[in-house]
């Protein structure tokens, strides 16, 4: 369900009366929980958010919000509890358990398969179809998923384990657990019930000591060979058998590993998916070893995959993370992070910049460059890559946010403070909110007649006792201007991002040094998608002059480019013909000299 973007339609402070009564359902849908935990869980005094949105398919979703992080979510009227829930309460849910590469198909939206559920020997949880259970990841008792049974446990093992076992409605990774603080799963130790049950987990982990080959880990993130594991493992849990022929299969798949004709044949037998994956993985490394200095930090992470990984792939292949398991390339470093070979950080506003890399990483030190690629080839590619690289304007569209002065107005239509609403949404609510009320003047129909809401909401108080009617273009206008401006920014490839305030354009602006020299400095590059560092090699290469990379006086995080003489004209060319770049996003280039005049 959060597998996409969602899209958020209100977000406020929960009221006294809706607290109570939402502690009412927690404790109906949930009845194991205590009365301290109950308290704990929906507290008397903390402040809680509830945030009504769209999901991807259209489905309405309330959200509610506990410490910065959702802990519930209802659809339908029924409650349902995020991970970050169930990480405090692991009990809260039966549980059943699958293998960890399971889980990146499961953020990618699929249903949990019954072939891919671990059967434990103390046997299933006994529940009924409908039954809402949590997902866990073997050797750890932190869900990783919320999902609702397809069958009963009865009809699971009737069916002999195969066919769709649990619909997944939420899961660690998605945008649900992207809205909270993105922390990961807590290391919980699986509950041991009995005493033989203790030996079986004693004898399993010294089998594994044994045979290290396979090894199964807590931290679903950890790199895993998932065309080998996953394979092997769908294979030795499609039967329902005992754990004594599950490890007499792990321990023969074992010593077949050994063998360097299987191995041959299990790479061969690879889904396109799993290849996509480990193309990736070899680019990264390959990348951060031979491409990637110190000194190109901090490095815009959509330059890093353009620039650096993309000249690293092998001849004939094409990288294209829509193919891979991970689908966003955002939750690829997310799972490199995890790993801590590199660091993350958005340094401005939905522009994520990768800050720190280590390179005594025992991933990166182990990493052999394939051979074909030399170091001359491999700078070579590098720089066509620059030079060939597709720069895509992104989308930016005016958004309003619904004021406190404005709620009013809105509030008939179901919008409250801080909804989001594009212009023409902003125009057809007016316009009903008129028709529904009757304000049109009857005599001439292009005026409409202000009401007591409409002289509170869009006139100034000189204004009140005057104007008492308003044409249509100028109740428009005010009502947009009286909305909190918004904008949201669509990068290629990328999710949605909504920002404050109007976007700011592309600064031009030229200065004066000494000796009457003069320099063309260029601002906000990153705020629409470019890397500054790269504007600046390829405007060096163009008009044959200096270059450099300046912090902007004032802010921390924020560069400018600065190059020597007036080059507005070159700057013209390239962001409105080569990158394609709206006119009214670039302010400054009627600074440039005039055609026929040496400057």
């Amino acid at each position: 369900m959060f597998s996409r973007a969602f899209r958020v339609r209100s977000n406020t402070a929960i009221k006294g009366s809706d607290r109570r009564k939402l502690r009412t359902d927690v404790a109906v849908a949930f009845p194991n929980l205590s009365a301290e935990q109950l308290t704990e869980f929906i507290p008397n005094k903390d402040e809680l958010n509830v945030i009504k949105m769209y999901s991807h398919k259209g489905e309405a979703v309330t959200v509610y919000m506990n410490n910065r992080n959702p802990i519930l979510f209802e659809i339908e009227k029924a409650l349902y509890p995020t991970v970050y829930t169930l990480w405090v309460y692991p009990d809260l849910l039966p549980a059943f358990s699958t293998w960890p590469p399971v889980l990146q198909k499961l953020a990618g939206g699929a249903d949990l398969m019954l072939p891919g559920v671990v059967v434990p020997s103390s046997g299933f949880p006994q529940v009924e179809r409908g039954t809402l259970c949590a997902v866990t990841l073997l050797g750890n008792r932190a869900p990783v998923a919320v999902a609702v049974a397809t069958m009963s446990t009865a009809e699971m093992l009737a069916a002999g384990m195969k066919g769709k076992g649990f619909a997944v409605l939420h899961t660690y990774l998605d945008h649900l657990w992207e809205y909270g603080d993105k922390s990961y799963p807590p290391t919980l130790a699986p509950l041991v019930t009995n005493t033989a049950e203790k030996e079986s987990a004693e004898d399993e982990e010294e089998t594994e000591g044994k045979q290290p080959v396979i090894s199964f880990s807590t931290d679903p993130l950890q790199h895993v060979d998932i065309g080998d594991l996953s394979l092997k493992e769908r294979d030795a849990c499609a039967t329902v058998m005992g754990k004594e022929e599950l490890h007499e299969n792990r321990a023969a798949e074992t010593d077949e590993d050994a063998n360097a004709e299987v191995q041959q044949e299990a790479e061969d037998s690879r889904t396109p998916q799993e290849q996509m994956d480990a193309l990736f993985n070899q680019c990264f490394f390959h990348a951060l070893k031979c491409k990637v200095k110190k000194s190109d930090l901090p490095l815009l992470t959509s330059t890093f995959l353009r620039s650096h990984m993309f000249s690293c792939c092998p001849a004939g292949q094409q990288l294209d993370i829509k193919k891979s398991s991970y689908k966003k390339f955002s939750k690829f470093l997310q799972c490199m992070q995890q790993q801590k070979i590199l660091h993350v950080k958005e340094l401005s506003k939905g522009v994520e910049s990768i800050v720190e890399v280590d390179w005594k990483h025992p991933d990166i030190r182990a990493f052999a460059v394939p051979e074909g690629f030399s170091s001359a080839a491999a700078a070579q590619d590098s720089k066509n890559e620059d030079r060939g690289q597709v720069y895509h304007a992104p989308e930016i569209i005016p958004l309003y946010g619904v004021s406190a002065k404005m709620v009013p107005l809105f509030q008939e239509s179901g919008h409250r403070k801080g909804s989001i609403l594009s212009s023409s949404e902003v125009r057809n609510i007016v316009i009903n909110y008129v028709k529904t009320n009757e304000l049109v003047d009857e005599t001439n129909k292009n005026f409409v007649k202000v009401n007591a809401i409409l002289c509170d909401c869009l006139l100034d108080k000189s204004e009140q006792d005057e104007i008492s009617n308003l044409k249509w273009d100028d109740l428009l206008s005010r009502c947009l201007e009286r909305l909190q401006p918004l904008h949201q920014v669509t990068f290629f490839g990328q999710e949605p991002i909504v920002r404050k305030g109007n976007i700011e354009p592309i600064d031009i602006t030229i200065a004066q040094r000494s000796s009457n020299k003069k320099v063309t400095i260029i601002k906000n590059l990153e705020l629409y998608g470019l890397d500054p560092q790269c504007v600046a090699n390829i405007l060096q290469q163009k008009v044959q002059a200096s270059a450099t990379i300046t912090p902007v006086p004032g802010t921390k995080d924020r560069v400018q480019v600065q190059i020597q003489g007036n080059q507005i004209h070159h700057l013209a060319k390239m962001l409105l013909e080569e990158y394609q770049l709206p006119r009214k996003y670039i302010q400054g280039l009627e600074k440039a000299p005039k055609l026929g005049r040496k400057k």
